[in-house]
């Protein structure tokens, strides 16, 4: 049997190298898998996953010039193309190092003057990365019917499933691209013309179908188009409840074939339309609460669409946590003064820390993850790029998680909280708590203790503070 082709020639597995000096970038300077913080092991606080479109099918094009990604993998027929791209992929998932493979073997100590003279077993830890994730049209490409369609992604799963099999990684989780073809230039689920929304509801049908097949662990549905560019040619109730009713169905077949996966929901303001319904967490919660999906969806929250919201980085994650509804997080980041998804690895430690602090605090995302929805930039054009970006955010991301952990373990900041709030423990502040107040009680209580004594919020103090674990 000849032997696969490689594609990243000269790359071994990425070390773990806590004593790196700052030049050496191709190995893992903070992240350690198997770190026990708070309980837990760092590679399951930081579920980390590598998205197969920026990563595998991202080309350097940019709407201003032509691709700059020449990848070894983009050569032959469109099907012949797709089966070098998924080898590619999980020979970069597993160089890249995340998550231990054993290795065993066994040395007889007979020639050494020890009490036991039994052969001893040693293990040594291999890694590679745990999960990915993927559009139904990055990974097969789309036929002239449906039917062809879904025959290039049978065939394109058979070698994934084999692929997974041979290494152990995973799918955290599957969606379909409703936004690209031009049949969804005004949307899919709230398109104005139902044989569309078929075509969707057909698509998505497979997509469930292929994540049951792989053993997907979330489903995320991202509405790229579902929204409107006018309001004059749009009748936006009837496009929220086609939505919904959308969604109702993808629940039933969910439930129908047994795919025991969490579906989640995918923010984003704007971009491709000028205004599109999923606008942030808030819009996406009031929607499922409103139609009564609520116990069916989490959010899968995008930092990069929170500040195109015009919110600050951690404002979405913070949010739909509050409400029990953050599921998974797409780590990445963006350039606010641009005003596009620029979609860049995150590497500010600010951000990941802030982040790090809300999942630890809710007791982590599984079955959701950090997916990795960031492509090298255009003029990173070398293979080694892809490893380089990767390792930083994930260095990045366990500096932040061993940050988030000092905060909370010190408990200063949460004793501040706590304090500031302290007037909510007893008496009328109880009462309002527990929601048993009424406005007569708030007269009452006010006509009696006169007008309240105003205290600093000493915001630059828990600034300070925060600064002091960064």
């Amino acid at each position: 049997m000849a032997a696969q082709e490689e594609f990243f020639e000269g790359i071994s597995k990425i070390p773990y190298s806590p004593n790196a000096g700052p030049g050496d970038v191709m190995c893992f300077k903070h992240y350690n898998a198997e770190e026990v913080l708070i309980g837990r092991k760092m590679e399951d606080w930081l579920r980390f996953s590598v998205c197969y479109w920026h990563s595998f099918c991202g080309t350097g094009a940019d709407p201003f010039g032509s691709p700059t990604f020449h990848r070894p993998w983009n050569k032959g027929t469109p099907m012949e193309s797709a089966k070098k791209r998924l080898r590619a992929a999980f020979e970069f998932f597993v160089k890249l190092g995340v998550r231990g493979n054993r290795l065993t073997f066994t040395i007889s100590y007979t020639k050494l003057i020890v009490l036991c003279l039994s052969p001893v077993t040693f293990c040594f830890v291999f890694s590679q990365v745990k999960y990915y994730t993927f559009h139904d049209r990055d990974m097969a490409p789309e036929g002239c019917t449906l039917e062809e369609s879904n025959r290039n992604l049978d065939v394109i799963t058979d070698l994934a499933l084999q692929l997974q099999s041979q290494t152990g990684i995973k799918v955290l989780w599957v969606t379909c691209n409703l936004f690209s073809h031009p049949r969804y230039m005004n949307g899919a689920a709230t398109n104005p013309d139902c044989h569309v929304l078929a075509y969707a509801g057909a698509q998505v049908k497979k997509g469930l179908d292929t994540a049951k097949k792989l053993g997907a662990e979330n489903f995320v549905f991202w509405g790229g188009r579902e929204g409107f560019l006018s309001v004059h040619n749009t009748d936006v109730g009837a496009e929220l409840k086609h939505m919904a009713n959308f969604f109702k169905m993808a629940v039933q077949y969910k439930e129908k074939i047994g795919l025991k996966c969490q579906f989640l929901i995918e923010p984003k303001p704007k971009e491709p339309c000028k205004h599109q319904y999923d606008y942030d967490a808030m819009s996406v919660i009031g929607f499922l609460k409103h139609y009564g999906l609520d116990n069916h969806f989490k959010l899968n929250i995008e930092p990069n669409h929170t500040t195109l919201a015009g919110h600050s980085y951690e404002h979405d994650i913070i949010m739909a946590s509050v409400f029990g509804m953050l599921g998974s997080v797409d780590s990445n980041t963006g350039s606010p003064d641009l005003g596009w998804d620029t979609d860049e690895f995150p590497m500010d430690i600010r951000n990941t820390t802030l982040v790090m602090k809300v999942i630890i605090e809710q007791g982590g995302l599984q079955p959701g993850g950090l997916n990795f929805d960031a492509k090298v930039r255009r003029e990173s054009t070398d293979l080694e790029d892809l490893f380089i970006a990767h390792i930083g955010a994930m260095d990045n991301f366990a500096r932040g998680l061993r940050n988030a952990v000092r905060i909370i373990e010190n408990g200063l900041i949460a004793g501040m909280v706590k304090e500031r709030y302290s007037s909510f423990s007893d008496g009328i502040g109880q009462r309002v708590e527990d929601g048993s107040a009424s406005l007569e009680e708030m007269e009452a209580f006010i006509m009696k203790n006169g007008e309240p004594s105003v205290t600093s919020g000493k915001q630059e103090k828990y600034e300070s503070i925060f600064n002091h674990y960064i």
